[in-house]
C-alpha cells in the first residue's frame, strides 16, 4: 500500500490533466476524473497493488465499518479471507468485490424503494379517481 500525497499538485494540473482526459477512452476518462474529484475534495489516494494482502483493520476502516462487524462477515464467508498463522488477511481483490456487490445490492434496495413509491402513488390515483 502506497499513499500518495496530492496537497502540493496546482489545481491548473488538473485541469490539465480532465483535458487530457477527455481524448482518450471513456472508461480510463472516468478514472482520471474520478480521480481528480477526490483529489480536489481533499480526499487520501491509496494505492494498492491487485495481489495486496490487507489486515481486518485496514478492511475495516476501508469499508467504513467496526472490525468486529467485518469479523462476522469473514466469519460467515461473505469476504474469503488467508490464515497467515493466527492473523487473517484479506485479498485486495476481494475486498473490491464485496464493494461492487455491496454497492449493486444498495442500488437494487434503492430501485425497489423507489418501485413501491412509484407503485402507491398509482394506486392513490386510482382511488381518487373513484371517489
Amino acid at each position: 500500500m502506497h499513499a500518495i500525497d496530492t496537497s502540493h499538485v496546482p489545481a491548473e494540473q488538473f485541469d490539465q490533466l480532465e483535458r487530457a482526459a477527455a481524448e482518450i477512452s471513456p472508461e480510463m476518462f472516468d478514472v482520471i476524473r474520478a480521480l481528480t474529484e477526490s483529489i480536489r475534495a481533499g480526499a487520501e489516494i491509496t494505492a494498492f497493488e491487485p495481489t495486496a494482502a490487507l489486515t481486518p483493520s485496514e478492511v475495516a476502516d476501508r469499508l467504513g465499518m467496526s472490525r468486529a462487524h467485518l469479523y462476522k462477515l469473514l466469519d460467515r464467508g461473505e469476504i474469503p479471507f488467508d490464515r497467515v498463522g493466527r492473523d487473517r488477511r484479506i485479498p485486495f481483490s476481494e475486498v473490491v468485490k464485496f464493494e461492487h456487490r455491496r454497492q449493486h445490492d444498495r442500488r437494487e434496495l434503492a430501485e425497489r424503494f423507489a418501485q413501491q413509491q412509484q407503485n402507491r402513488a398509482a394506486a392513490i390515483d386510482e382511488l381518487s379517481d373513484l371517489l
